[in-house]
Parts: structure tokens; C-alpha cells; sequence
């Protein structure tokens, strides 16, 4: 590996920088016209000067108003770089530490094994390596509890070993930003505010949705349909610090050249350098290898990879289903940055912009069609593969259901509370969560009846299957919707 040590120290060609630079308007260009979004904005820093910032497309379908680069866009999981760097800064001045745990300032928190519950810190929980599964307690907030109820609730969730288990979760990582916010004694938006956005003049970024939506400069959201892009916008209020973020690539460029000097911008030392080093330091190995054989890893809010020459990457990516593809890569050993903003559901586009820039940076030309690359990736992540049943035609000769009274009743679930299954004539219906939410069932094959749970994108179709004691009337029914870890069976009361 001597050759790629070498290559991760050879200096920079600033002819090679400003070359890729001014690629950035055919990339742009290509990619668009590629994957058809209707808007992206890209920015660029260097030297800790923003030497390129730009909008393309528009804001919104069926609209004229053009993306610029002050255009503010939903950031998705981005958002938890930015929330690292607000907890760096608490750590900085000695209102919390990386190593507290989260249950000392979060009230009633804790998870299945409760010394784990005591245990696990801030750090462990922006690291991803509580123990928690991939995406614990989305499901409770896809049916409408609150992020209190959220984080109570993730004492159901089952656990892998602590502290050497990657399982990337929103609300275990909005859980921690919580409770720095509350040993500060300031809302989390408030403290985000303060210690980040306002310091650094990012004006355009918010942790509040509503600020968001009363932007005249803004992008929405646009999933793809028959009928072409749709237009759209998502409330990610509960999981605020993981995801509820907004801002413009000017601003996101001016956290970047923070995060690229050790947290100075201009000329002020505005995060601690010691607590922000812990954020961009590996904490836990992320899963196997990449292509070039190095291992990943993640660091507190924010992902460390190597790229094709062996030099450090440090980055996030974002998406929504319901329409936004975001991510930043930043290179510290050149002092550089890019952070793009697409208002498309993810497939890759704004990863794609950002490996071809770093392409004509490195080497002067692409080492592969990054578009298509990053499109077959994201295509194997959205696919709908939590349903069995989904592209599935219902069998020609399927059995028959029990009468309808039969399912009727009340299945609990400690998880997600009651599910109430009514009949309606020749109709099912299945009643679930706070609000409540109501779904018409279908049925399919015997006991299995399907519907289209709330939240779509990934999962158009999901099945609920009752399981008889014995032969007799059903005692417990399980949603597949919410059954990825477990916990989606409901016994009848």
C-alpha cells in the first residue's frame, strides 16, 4: 500500500483545482439533463474561501423561479453533521461532554438492557454504535407519535452488543442532541441558533420546519410519477437534529471552511478544535470494505472514507423519499470542499456531482460513469423490498379469509400500542396510532390481508397476516410494515 501512501501525500495541482472548478457547469449540466431533476445547487470551497456557488433548474415544477445559490433546500441526513458541530461547541465551553450519558439530561430514557440505557453517551449515540437496529422507532414516527413518545419507546427496540455494533439511527442520534440541548437549557433550534448558525452568518439554516416554509427563496421536494415530477415538502420536525434541517449551499459552505480549519471562520475561533478533532475522528468500523479495499468508518455526525488515491474523505449524504437527494464531501488533505443540494427523490445525482468533481481534482478525467454507478446503488436501496408481496399478482386460487368477524377486535403491541381491526360489512379496515390512522384492508390469501401503509416511497405495499391459537379465532396479527425488527406483532386482547 506504499504507492497509495505516497499519492495521499503528493500536493495538489492548483491548475487541476481551478480546471475541475470550472467543470462544474457542465457536470451540472450533464447531470441534470441525465437524470432529469428539476433543480441542484452546488458550492465549493478552498482555502477557506467560497470560490464557487450556483443554482440550476428550478425551484419548483409547473413554477419559472430558478434554483440560485441562496435558494434553501431540505437537507435530510446531512443535518447530523450540522448537529455534531452544535454539540462540539457545547463541548468546547464544558456544558456537556462527548462521554455523558444521554439519560442525564433526557428524562425516563433508557433502552431494553438498562445498563446499556444508563451507559450509552452522546458520543456512542452520534457514532451509531448504541446498539439500537438500522432506523429504530421510524415506524412509530411514520404513525404519528411525537419524538417524547419516540424516544421513550426505544427501550423496545432489541440491541446488538454495545459499542461494537454500527446500526444507524435517527432518533438514537436526535435523542442525544435532546439532551444536549436540555443540559444547555435552551430548545435544540435555539441552540443551534446560538452556538452555530448566527456565529458563522448562516442566516438561510434552521432546525425549524416552519422557518423552512415561510422562505420566498425555497425548493421543494418532487418525487417522480406517471403524470411526471410532483411538487412536495416534509415535515421532519420530530427528528429535527437527524434530519430537520434547511439551508443553501452558501450557507453549507460556510460551515464547511469551519470544519476544514479546525472550527475558525473568519479569523474567530467559533467550535473548540479539540471537540470538533472528535467529531472527524473514526469511532466504529460502518461495515465491509469498499472497492478499493479500505475499510469505512464513522466518526461523530459525519462518515470517513479513503478514496481511489488513498486520501481521507470526510462527508454525509442525505435523502428523503418524498423527494430530496443532498450530500457534502470535504478533503482536508487539499483544503477542499463541495456540497450539493438536488430537490429529487435520491438517486445519486448530487454523489455523482461530487465524484466527478474530485475526478478532474485527482486524476483530470472521470474514472467511471458515476451517474450510472451511484443510480444501480440507490436503486438497490429504494427498491421496495420490505414486502414480499410487492409486484406480486394475489394468487389465482387463493383460500378463502375467515368471516370477517373472526379478525374483528383490538391486538396490542408494547411497541406501537393498540391496532384496531374493524368490519364494515364486506369490508376491514385496520385502525393504528395516535392521530389515529385508518387503512382499508385487502385481502390476499387466507389469513394475509395487504394495504399501502403511510409514508409510501419505499414501501407501496405491506402485509398484515393473522395467526390463529390452535386452529381457532386469530389471537395476534403481524403488520410486515413494522415487523423489520421485530417488534410488529400485536396480540388480541
Amino acid at each position: 500500500m506504499l504507492h497509495l501512501a505516497l499519492a495521499a501525500s503528493v500536493a495538489f495541482s492548483p491548475t487541476r483545482i481551478d480546471a475541475a472548478v470550472a467543470s462544474l457547469d457542465g457536470i451540472a449540466a450533464q447531470v441534470q439533463k441525465r437524470s432529469g431533476i428539476p433543480g441542484l445547487a452546488i458550492a465549493v470551497v478552498r482555502d477557506g474561501k467560497i470560490v464557487y456557488a450556483k443554482g440550476f433548474g428550478v425551484r419548483k415544477v409547473g413554477s419559472p423561479a430558478r434554483v440560485d445559490a441562496n435558494t434553501v433546500f431540505e437537507l435530510a441526513s446531512i443535518s447530523k453533521s450540522l448537529a455534531a458541530t452544535v454539540v462540539a461547541g457545547e463541548v468546547g465551553t464544558g456544558t456537556i461532554a462527548w462521554s455523558e450519558p444521554v439519560a442525564n439530561h433526557l428524562s425516563g430514557f433508557t433502552l431494553r438492557d438498562p445498563w446499556v440505557g444508563s451507559h450509552v453517551t452522546i458520543a456512542d449515540m452520534f457514532a451509531h454504535r448504541s446498539g439500537l437496529p438500522d432506523h429504530a422507532g421510524e415506524g412509530l414516527e411514520d404513525l404519528g407519535f411525537g419524538q417524547a413518545a419516540i424516544f421513550q419507546r426505544l427501550r423496545y427496540e432489541p440491541l446488538s452488543p454495545f459499542r461494537i455494533s454500527f446500526g444507524y439511527t435517527n432518533y438514537g442520534l436526535s435523542a442525544a442532541a435532546i439532551s444536549t440541548a436540555n443540559a444547555a437549557g435552551v430548545s435544540w433550534e435555539a441552540l443551534a441558533d446560538r452556538v452555530l448558525f448566527k456565529p458563522l452568518g448562516m442566516a438561510s439554516t434552521s432546525f425549524r420546519f416552519a422557518d423552512y416554509a415561510s422562505r420566498a427563496n425555497r425548493a421543494w421536494l418532487h418525487v417522480k410519477s406517471a403524470k411526471g415530477w410532483e411538487p412536495g415538502v416534509f415535515d421532519d420536525d420530530e427528528a429535527a437534529p437527524s434530519g430537520g434541517a434547511s439551508s443553501s449551499v452558501t450557507d453549507m459552505a460556510k460551515w464547511m471552511i469551519l470544519q476544514l480549519d479546525g472550527g475558525r471562520y473568519g479569523g474567530k475561533q467559533i467550535i473548540a478544535s479539540a471537540p470538533l478533532a472528535e467529531m472527524q475522528s473514526a469511532q466504529i468500523a460502518t461495515g465491509p470494505r469498499d472497492a478499493n479495499g479500505y475499510a469505512k468508518f464513522n466518526g461523530l455526525g459525519i462518515a470517513l472514507t479513503y478514496d481511489e488515491l488513498g486520501r481521507l474523505r470526510l462527508s454525509h449524504s442525505g435523502a428523503f423519499e418524498q423527494g430530496a437527494a443532498t450530500t457534502y464531501e470535504l478533503l482536508p488533505s487539499a483544503k477542499l470542499g463541495i456540497v450539493v443540494l438536488c430537490n429529487a427523490f435520491p438517486k445519486g445525482q448530487p454523489e455523482a456531482v461530487a465524484q466527478m468533481f474530485y475526478d478532474l481534482v485527482e486524476v483530470g478525467h472521470y474514472r467511471r460513469d458515476w451517474l450510472g454507478f451511484y443510480g444501480k446503488a440507490f436503486d438497490a436501496l429504494t427498491a421496495p423490498l420490505l414486502s414480499k408481496l410487492n409486484g406480486a399478482k394475489p394468487p389465482e386460487h387463493a383460500v378463502p379469509a375467515r368471516p370477517n368477524a373472526a379478525y374483528a377486535g383490538t391486538y396490542v403491541s408494547e411497541m406501537y400500542g393498540p391496532a384496531t381491526i374493524r368490519a364494515n360489512g364486506a369490508a376491514l379496515s385496520l385502525t393504528i396510532g395516535p392521530k389515529p390512522m385508518v387503512f382499508a384492508l385487502r385481502h390476499w390469501n387466507g389469513d394475509t390481508f395487504v394495504f399501502r401503509p403511510a409514508g409510501g416511497g419505499f414501501n407501496p405495499l405491506t402485509q398484515l397476516t393473522f395467526a390463529p391459537a390452535n386452529g381457532a379465532r386469530p389471537a395476534t396479527l403481524t403488520i410486515e410494515w413494522l415487523n423489520e425488527t421485530g417488534q410488529g406483532t400485536f396480540t388480541k386482547q
